[in-house]
C-alpha cells in the first residue's frame, strides 16, 4: 500500500502537469502585461530609486485592492512585519505571539524588536492560529497588570498577536479578533501569501490594526522583492512612511532626521514591475483557483490522501496548494518528496517549525500538537498562475 501511494500521487501530480515544461517549479512569476512598458519608463526616465511616481501609484492601487486606508511599500515582507510590531508597541523583552508552523521571516522580525517570539498552535481547518485553544491556553497563561497582559510563568509582557493566512488561506479573523478583544491584544495580520484572498467577502489584510504583504518572486503578484505595510489608522501611516525613509524630515535641502529610522522604502524601478502586476491580480487568482480545482478533482478518489481546500468563510487564492497525508501514511512524505522531485515536478514539506530551530528552541509556547502532526503531513506542489491557463512568459524567482 505504502508503494502504491508514493506512485499514485507521483502519477496523479504529473498527470495534471501534463502539457507544463519539466521542472515544474513550486511557484514562479508570470508577466503577461505592461512590466516591460513600466519598467523601461523608470529606466527612460531615470527614475529607478526609492523615490518615484510609480511608489506612490502602487501604494494607491494596493489600498484600493486590499480595502484599506493606506499602504506603505518597502523593500520586502520582513521589513514591512518588523516596522508593524514596532508600530504596535513591542519593545526589548515583549513576547509576541505568532503560530510555529510559519516562515522564519516571522520569528526574525520579532528578533530585530529584541523581542521574543512565542509560538502558538494552529487548527486543521484554516491551518492558521487556533483562536479557540489560544483563548484556553492564555486564560490559563497569562494575567493582567496595570501595563498591560502579561506571562505569570515568564513575567515578561504579552504585546501583540501575529496570524498568517498559510498558503494564502484565510484565519477564522472574527474569532481571532475576539480573542484580541478579551485579552485587549493588538492584531497584526501577516498577508504575505494572501494577496487576493478574501475572509467573508472582504481582503484580507484589512481587519488587523496593522497588516503586511510580500512581493517576493514568488508570490502571486511580484516587485522582484518588496513589501508592504497595511493599515486604516492614518496615524499609523504616517509613521509607517517617515520610520522606513530614514525618520527624515521633509526639506528642500536640509538632511534632518528625528529618530532612529530605516532605509526601507520600495525603489521605483520595483514598483513599476509591481503596477503591472496588479493590473492583472484578478486573473492570477483566477487562474490559479482553476489549477487548485484540477488538483481537487484529480486527487479526491485516492485514498490516503486529500487535497487541502479552502474554509467555509473565505475565498482563497491557492498561493501554494497543499497534499495532506492521512496520518497512517505520514511516514511516506520523504519518500514522495524524493519520487516527484526526481520526476521534475518540484515539491516542498511544510517550514521547519519555528521552536525546532536552534535559535528558538528555548522560547515559551503552548502545546503545538497540531503544528507537529501537520508539519510530518503537509506537501506543497507546484502552484503557480500560468499552470491555471495559458502562459505567455515565465520568470525565475527564489525558493520558498
Amino acid at each position: 500500500m505504502s508503494e502504491d501511494l508514493v506512485q499514485a500521487i507521483t502519477e496523479t501530480l504529473g498527470a495534471c502537469l501534463a502539457d507544463a515544461k519539466r521542472p515544474v517549479a513550486l511557484h514562479e512569476p508570470c508577466f503577461e502585461g505592461n512590466e516591460w512598458k513600466y519598467v523601461k519608463d523608470c529606466l527612460d526616465t531615470g527614475w529607478v530609486s526609492s523615490v518615484g511616481a510609480y511608489v506612490d501609484r502602487y501604494e494607491v492601487e494596493l489600498a484600493r485592492a486590499m480595502d484599506v486606508a493606506r499602504a506603505v511599500a518597502v523593500v520586502n515582507g520582513t521589513a514591512a512585519l518588523h516596522v508593524c510590531l514596532l508600530l504596535a508597541g513591542v519593545e526589548r523583552d515583549d513576547e509576541v505571539l505568532l503560530p510555529a508552523l510559519n516562515f522564519i521571516a516571522s520569528a526574525n522580525a520579532v528578533s530585530y524588536c529584541a523581542a521574543v517570539p512565542h509560538f502558538v498552535d494552529i487548527e486543521e481547518e484554516t491551518l492558521g492560529v487556533s483562536a479557540e485553544r489560544l483563548r484556553v491556553y492564555l486564560a490559563g497563561i497569562s494575567e493582567r497588570r496595570q501595563a498591560g497582559l502579561f506571562n505569570r510563568t515568564t513575567g515578561r509582557r504579552i504585546r501583540v498577536l501575529v496570524v498568517m493566512h498559510t498558503f494564502g488561506h484565510p484565519c477564522d479573523l472574527d474569532a481571532l479578533k475576539a480573542v484580541c478583544d478579551e485579552f485587549d491584544l493588538p492584531l497584526i495580520e501577516d498577508a504575505a501569501e494572501a494577496l487576493g484572498t478574501q475572509y467573508k467577502g472582504r481582503p484580507v489584510g484589512s481587519s488587523g490594526l496593522l497588516s503586511t504583504l510580500s512581493f517576493n518572486g514568488n508570490k502571486i503578484v511580484t516587485t522582484g522583492g518588496g513589501g508592504a505595510i497595511l493599515t486604516n489608522d492614518l496615524v499609523l501611516a504616517d509613521k509607517a512612511k517617515h520610520l522606513t525613509t530614514t525618520a527624515r524630515r521633509p526639506h528642500r535641502w536640509e538632511f534632518i532626521h528625528d529618530e532612529v529610522g530605516f532605509n526601507f522604502r520600495l525603489p521605483n524601478l520595483n514598483a513599476a514591475l509591481g503596477c503591472a502586476q496588479l493590473e492583472r491580480l484578478e486573473e492570477a487568482v483566477a487562474r490559479k483557483r482553476a489549477l487548485a480545482d484540477r488538483y481537487r478533482a484529480a486527487f479526491a478518489g485516492i485514498s490516503g490522501v486529500r487535497f487541502f481546500t479552502e474554509p467555509s468563510h473565505g475565498a482563497s487564492n491557492y498561493w501554494l496548494n497543499t497534499l495532506i497525508l492521512d496520518r497512517p501514511f505520514a511516514h511516506l512524505r520523504d519518500s514522495i518528496l524524493e519520487r516527484t522531485n526526481d520526476a521534475g515536478l518540484i515539491t516542498r514539506p511544510a517550514w521547519t517549525l519555528m521552536h525546532r530551530l536552534p535559535m528558538y528552541g528555548s522560547c515559551p509556547k503552548m502545546d503545538l500538537r497540531v503544528c507537529e502532526d501537520l508539519a510530518s503531513r503537509i506537501i506543497n506542489i507546484p502552484s503557480s498562475a500560468f499552470l491555471g491557463g495559458p502562459a505567455v512568459r515565465q520568470g525565475h524567482s527564489s525558493p520558498v
